[in-house]
């Protein structure tokens, strides 16, 4: 699997790879609706921003995440942050997380074309899984990626303690190469029939 960090775009957002240059545009996607934080990982919003911010940089720097800043085309505007997580090249996996949106966002086309270009990257460099952890508290979330098509394969208890000290079970969503065809022309249907103008 050769998976790298490069310009996705599609009709309705571009994925651009974080670059020390969207710092300020990330902030103000980002460091809003604290309630939204408070059942993620990591804390993005107000003081936590710095922290966040600093995590996203190593980790990208480290190779262990590619991190994308949303860009809506119709106003231009970064809109949120998704990200390439836990990627295991010599087994052909990865995670898509670390997902955030402006809350002026969550409906409409923004959430399933990123996906989608993600999707599509994934499979195209090689992936054979890609998978999305989520917190089980996170119902919203987990509504979505089932939308986009993934099999919930099962809970992970006390999987992780977040940013609040919560003790996290995780749940565990994948969709594999093999269901990638099936997946992606549902949800290409889904963006015309749903979305188009």
């Amino acid at each position: 699997m050769n998976l790298k960090g490069k310009l996705l775009k599609g009709r309705y957002v571009r994925l651009e790879p974080i670059t020390p240059e969207h710092r300020e545009e990330l902030k103000g996607a980002v460091d809003c609706d604290p309630e939204s934080w408070e059942i993620m990982s990591g804390n993005g919003c107000g003081e936590g921003f710095e922290d966040w911010w600093g995590a996203l940089k190593g980790e990208t720097e480290r190779g262990e995440r590619i991190g994308y800043a949303i860009r809506r085309l119709s106003d231009k505007r970064v809109v949120g942050t998704t990200s390439f997580l836990n990627i295991r090249r010599l087994h052909k996996g990865v995670e898509i997380g670390s997902t955030f949106l402006h809350p002026d966002v969550r409906s409409g086309p923004v959430n399933p074309e990123s996906k989608r270009l993600l999707l599509g990257q994934a499979f195209d460099a090689g992936a054979i899984r890609v998978e999305f952890m989520i917190d089980e508290r996170n119902a919203r979330s987990e509504a979505a990626v089932l939308k986009l098509g993934a099999t919930k394969e099962g809970t992970l208890r006390n999987h992780k303690i977040t940013w609040t000290g919560h003790v996290r079970d995780t749940a565990v969503l994948s969709i594999c190469d093999y269901d990638w065809p099936a997946v992606k022309e549902r949800l290409d249907f889904r963006l015309d029939l749903t979305f188009a103008s």
